[in-house]
């Protein structure tokens, strides 16, 4: 586990992550409420001493965020390819940038969203399948793989509704994703179910129609067996995706 009796870092856990680090992933729809959880777990995990690098995508650089703009806000019409494209050039100045740097220093690293979505959203929502997103995948991700994806599993209706709210209270405009209505953010859960069931281990789902603290408590308990077990596996960054 993540903590021994009192609630302190346990010292061969730490110890472990100083050459590997641990690469931790958020996933979910829209309005699932996977950005305030991140920032919850980032908080606990500093709180017990462990070095944190946190950050989201599209975005975490000055180029990625200019992506960030385009992918999320623009008016314009953009084509599945195109999407995927632009999520991967974000991508690959982010692992250049951000995630391999940290990762090397023995850090933990945990990010608002990383390729699932990419599998997710542009493979299996728009269609263009699986096999598109790997070649990409493979040649800018690498071995740059997630040890830990944490998806938050919502009804699709709950979330899009909970997402127009937050857009209302912002005064701001949904995004480009949340326009596309019901149906797209059903599919989208679908896929990160079925994402789930391809790989258990790594990718665990969630459930999120709870009280935040529950949530919350889920995700340290996960995150502390991932930890537990550290020493067992083979180095963050290490793995490749078997999808």
């Amino acid at each position: 586990m993540l903590t021994s009796n009192g609630g302190k870092p346990r010292q061969n856990a730490k110890d472990d992550l100083k050459s590997r680090g641990l690469f931790i992933t958020f996933e979910g729809i829209d309005g699932s409420g996977k950005t305030a959880q991140c920032k919850r777990l980032v908080q606990y995990l500093r709180r017990l001493g462990y070095k944190v690098r946190a950050t989201r995508e599209p975005g975490g650089t000055a180029v990625g965020e200019k992506v960030r703009a385009i992918l999320l806000a623009s008016q314009d019409h953009l084509s599945p390819l195109t999407e995927l494209v632009l999520f991967y050039a974000a991508r690959a100045q982010h692992i250049e940038d951000v995630i391999r740097p940290a990762l090397d220093r023995g850090e933990i690293v945990v990010t608002d969203r990383f390729n699932d979505c990419s599998f997710v959203y542009q493979g299996y929502a728009r269609g263009l399948g699986n096999r598109v997103v790997r070649l990409l995948d493979r040649a800018i991700c690498g071995p740059v793989q997630p040890d830990l994806t944490l998806v938050l599993d919502l009804d699709a209706r709950v979330a899009l509704d909970r997402a127009l709210r937050r857009e209302s209270r912002r005064g701001s405009m949904q995004s480009r994703f949340e326009a596309e209505g019901l149906k797209f953010q059903e599919r989208v859960r679908r896929g990160y179910r079925a994402r789930a069931r391809r790989d258990p281990e790594r990718v665990r789902l969630i459930p999120a129609d709870r009280p935040p603290k529950e949530v919350e408590a889920e995700i340290q308990r996960v995150v502390g067996e991932g930890l537990g077990v550290r020493s067992q596996k083979s180095g963050a960054g290490s793995k490749k995706s078997e999808v």
